[in-house]
C-alpha cells in the first residue's frame, strides 16, 4: 500500500488484510482506510497487506513501500515512536477464520480453535504497540458476516444452514476478540453488529434479485460483494459503513 502522508502532517496507521487496502473483485479501489484519513485530515501510513493473517501481522513483510524487510508491526512500532500517530487501526481475523471454516465440518468448532490463534497474535501486537504509546487511540475493526450471503449464493456450500449457523459463530468470535482489545484500553467495532448481521433471520424484507430474504442477508449482500460475486470484500457502501463506525467510536 502508498501511505499518504504532508509534511508536519499527525498520522493515523492502519494494518490488517485485503479490507484495508480496498481490495475487490475489480481491482483495488478506495478502502474504510482511507476514507478515515480524508475525513479526519490525518496522514495515512496503509502497512496492510491482502490476505494478511494475525499471524502475518508479526512475521511477514508490511506492504508498504518502505517497509523494507519490517512486518506490519514492526512498521506500525517504529512510527508510534515518532510521537506523530493520533490514530491506529486492525483489521484482522477474517482469514484466519473464513478460508478453514466455511468448508469445515464443524464450523464452530473451527472457529474456536482459530479464535485462540487470533486473540494471542492480537494481544502480542498491542502489547508491543502499549509499550511505545500507552495512550494512542488504537481501533479493531470486525467484519460483516458474509456467510450469511450463502442464503442466496448457490457457490457457498452448505447454504442457509451455514447462514444460520454463522450468527452465532460471528456473536461469539468478535465477543472473544472484543475482550482483547478492551485489555489493552483499545475499542472494538463489531462491523458484524453494526451491519446488522445478528438480526433473526425469520425477519424477512423483499430483495429485488432475490425475492423474500432476511433483512441482515439483504444487508450483507449491499455491503459486500458475497452474494452476487461470492466476494467477501465490501462494496464502497461497505467501506463507508466501516469508516463511518471508525469515527463515531472516537466520538
Amino acid at each position: 500500500m502508498t501511505s499518504t502522508v504532508e509534511a508536519g502532517q499527525r498520522l493515523y496507521v492502519s494494518l490488517g488484510d485485503s479490507y484495508a487496502t480496498g481490495l475487490g473483485p475489480n481491482g483495488t479501489g478506495e478502502s474504510f482506510a482511507q476514507i478515515v484519513a480524508r475525513q479526519s485530515g490525518l496522514g495515512l501510513v496503509n502497512v496492510a497487506c491482502n490476505g494478511a493473517t494475525s499471524a502475518d501481522l508479526l512475521s511477514s513483510q508490511a506492504c508498504e513501500a518502505e517497509a523494507s524487510d519490517r512486518t506490519q508491526v514492526d512498521v506500525t512500532v517504529d512510527t508510534l515512536r515518532t510521537g506523530q500517530v493520533d490514530l491506529v487501526t486492525m483489521v484482522i481475523g477474517s482469514n484466519d477464520l473464513l478460508e478453514p471454516c466455511a468448508v469445515a465440518q464443524d464450523p464452530a468448532e473451527c472457529a474456536m480453535s482459530a479464535m485462540t490463534d487470533t486473540r494471542v497474535n492480537i494481544a502480542t501486537a498491542l502489547t508491543r504497540f502499549r509499550e511505545v504509546a500507552p495512550d494512542v487511540r488504537i481501533v479493531g475493526v470486525g467484519y460483516p458476516d458474509v456467510f450469511l450471503g450463502a442464503w442466496v449464493n448457490p457457490s457457498l456450500p452448505n447454504g442457509e444452514d451455514l447462514a444460520r449457523t454463522s450468527v452465532t459463530l460471528y456473536e461469539d468470535f468478535n465477543s472473544e476478540i472484543a475482550a482483547e482489545y478492551a485489555k489493552f484500553g483499545a475499542k472494538f467495532i463489531d462491523v458484524t453488529s453494526s451491519t446488522g448481521g445478528y438480526g433473526a433471520l425469520t425477519e424477512l424484507t423483499e430483495d429485488p434479485k432475490y425475492g423474500q430474504i432476511p433483512v441482515s442477508v439483504a444487508e450483507v449482500c449491499t455491503l459486500t460483494y458475497i452474494c452476487e460475486d461470492t466476494d467477501v470484500h465490501p462494496t464502497p457502501a461497505g467501506h463507508q459503513a466501516i469508516a463511518d463506525a471508525i469515527t463515531a467510536a472516537g466520538r
